[in-house]
């Protein structure tokens, strides 16, 4: 299920590059006036028309590749799980071993030495 999610992330995130691209690539609707005085639009890429057909089909199949992976994320991100109970119910006996008992020698810490006012002012300051 991972493997699944994270291609569809994938192909979402390559989706919208490719859409923005796309509409970056596209003229605006005040070029056309400059490309019907004849600014260069003849030697485009495409060719006087086909640049605007082929740009807009492309991004509308972009963008339904883009939604198609929308959903299918939310599809995925609202599976519930069916395993019920908490984390302790799913060990397995061999893990429920209890440790070993300390014997009371190492229960214990040894108790830590008080600090003098020479060393507890000298902890706070900054080596240089």
């Amino acid at each position: 299920m991972n493997t699944i999610f994270t291609v569809v992330i994938v192909i979402q995130v390559l989706s919208a590059l490719t859409i923005i691209g796309l509409v970056l690539l596209q003229h605006g609707k005040g070029a056309d006036m400059g490309a019907a005085f004849g600014s260069g639009a003849s030697g485009s890429l495409f060719g006087a028309t086909g640049s605007s057909n082929f740009l807009s089909k492309s991004t509308g199949a972009a963008a339904a590749v883009f939604f198609a992976a929308t959903l299918a994320l939310a599809y995925m991100g609202n599976q519930r799980s069916t395993i019920s109970g908490g984390v302790m119910d799913r060990l397995s006996p061999a893990s429920m071993i209890a440790p070993p008992a300390s014997t009371p020698s190492e229960a214990t810490p040894a108790p830590a030495a008080a600090p003098t006012p020479e060393t507890q002012g000298q902890s706070n300051q900054i080596p240089k």
